[in-house]
């Protein structure tokens, strides 16, 4: 096949960590042919999809890495499969590329799908699933983000499209600071903030599990430093080796039919303890540490499911 990846600057990547070049990596082995593009070089021409795609081959050699060819406009409807892999923040530009890949519907295989994507924020989809998750809000009025911190005390507070854990702050019962907050992300832009009420199980670690196409293949616990509330390993997480309690797997059957019926094949969830705190479909990373803690090649079943949905 041909597979073209919409990601950020792969020379840049760490290759020990980053999911896409894990992916890519794999791939190859199985014998496609991988091209590589920047999302500022997706473009809509005279009806076609196209970028200025680059022929890519990759190596596990710190700091040779990858080899990229010349650049040349391309019809994306010539991929077989393009994989929407740049991170977030999402913003309009990313749901811009995704309105773009749209369009490819039919002719290419868009992973995950463009459309769900768009309408699946990672911090709105566990909206879906009340029952899994902890008591939450998602507000801009001060009012209202004021009463739920009356009512539950302990929060947490963040910005809804936020990601790597930047602007996550917990405001503890006696925590004076949320209109200070609230005036510092109002003058940042004028999204909404989501609030959930705080979990001491945080101390324990931030559980990412992954699930391809809809079934879970195992987990990684992620514990926060000493002092911190974050446990995201860009700020100093660290990744231990955990197993699926009946808790998650309950979760995962609840959510799984429906994020393989919207083509979210790689998604990576976040449990705190008993309850579901995001659904993370843009560009979800952990399958490494997977690989290392016990050995499940993540890679090698999502590119299954991939050629699997290609022939069904």
């Amino acid at each position: 096949m041909k597979i073209a990846f919409q990601m950020d600057p792969i020379d840049a990547v760490d290759i020990n960590a980053d999911s896409s070049f894990r992916l890519a990596e794999e791939a190859q082995a199985r014998g496609h042919e991988l091209y590589f593009y920047l999302p500022d070089d997706l473009a809509y021409v005279g009806g076609r999809i196209v970028a200025n795609v680059q022929k890519m081959e990759v190596r596990r050699v710190q700091g040779d890495h990858v080899t990229l060819g010349p650049r040349a406009e391309t019809d994306l409807a010539e991929m077989d499969v393009i994989w929407l892999r740049q991170d977030p923040p999402f913003d309009m530009g990313y749901i811009t590329t995704t309105h773009l890949l749209d369009r490819l519907k039919g002719e290419t295989l868009v992973v995950n799908d463009p459309f769900w994507v768009r309408n699946c924020p990672e911090k709105l989809l566990i909206l879906e699933f009340p029952q899994l998750i902890p008591q939450t809000t998602i507000a801009r009025s001060l009012d209202q983000l004021r009463a739920f911190k009356e009512k539950h005390g302990d929060i947490i507070i963040k910005p809804l499209y936020g990601n790597g854990g930047a602007g996550v702050f917990r405001l503890g019962e006696q925590d004076r600071n949320l209109t200070s907050l609230h005036e510092l992300f109002s003058a940042q832009n004028r999204e909404p903030l989501i609030a959930q009420q705080f979990l001491p199980d945080v101390s324990k670690g931030d559980k990412r599990v992954i699930l391809v196409d809809g079934e879970p293949v195992g987990a990684i616990n992620r514990v926060p430093q000493k002092g911190e509330v974050r446990s995201n390993m860009h700020v100093g997480g660290r990744p231990e080796k955990v197993e699926l309690t009946p808790r998650d797997i309950e979760i995962c059957d609840t959510i799984g039919p429906l994020l393989r019926e919207r083509g979210q094949v790689f998604v990576g969830i976040d449990v705190i303890g008993d309850y579901l705190t995001e659904i993370n479909v843009t560009s979800p990373t952990g399958i490494q540490e997977l690989e290392r803690f016990d050995g499940t090649n993540v890679a090698a079943k999502i590119w299954e499911a991939i050629e699997g949905r290609l022939a069904g």
